[in-house]
């Protein structure tokens, strides 16, 4: 037994990770996408868009490894694989929303050398900040959505 196996009041660990992550992801990457286009709001979210952005970018993989858990569990279904799959699919835009924040978060920051940056800089960081954004947005609603089909269907 390893600790993804381990239930709490008797559910499997990986629906109750589900809900934190289908929370935290979406509000971390529509977070980022207004940092990176709207400053004064980078200013506002200082460090806590990358502290969502890192704490995402460890809850996506234990939610992931708690799933991979559960599914051996209840049986590797059609729908259960593509829930899988689209799970796995998330996993390194859900990552990147770390490094892509705290790029965003620094280009935020007061400094001299701020005034000097070219503007395709701030251009460039902005949108792949919001490519990274609008990805890990659709990845994690086709996840989600394919997870709650596979509960809701009973296919599991």
């Amino acid at each position: 037994m390893n600790l993804f196996d381990f239930e709490l009041a008797g559910l499997p660990l990986h629906p109750l990770l589900v809900h934190a992550t289908v929370v935290l992801t979406p509000l971390t990457a529509l977070a980022l996408a207004v940092a990176a286009l709207w400053p004064a709001a980078r200013r506002r979210m200082g460090l806590a868009l990358p502290i969502a952005a890192l704490i995402v970018a460890v809850l996506v993989p234990v939610t992931i490894l708690a799933g991979e858990s559960l599914a051996d569990l209840v049986g590797r279904t059609p729908a259960v694989s593509r829930h899988e799959s689209l799970g796995i699919m998330l996993l390194p835009w859900a990552v990147a929303l770390l490094p892509a924040s705290v790029v965003v978060w620094w280009m935020g920051r007061p400094s001299p050398a701020a005034s000097r940056r070219p503007r395709w800089v701030s251009v460039t960081v902005a949108a792949i900040a919001v490519a990274v954004a609008v990805v890990t947005l659709v990845l994690v609603v086709l996840t989600g959505d394919a997870g709650a089909r596979t509960v809701w269907e009973g296919t599991v």
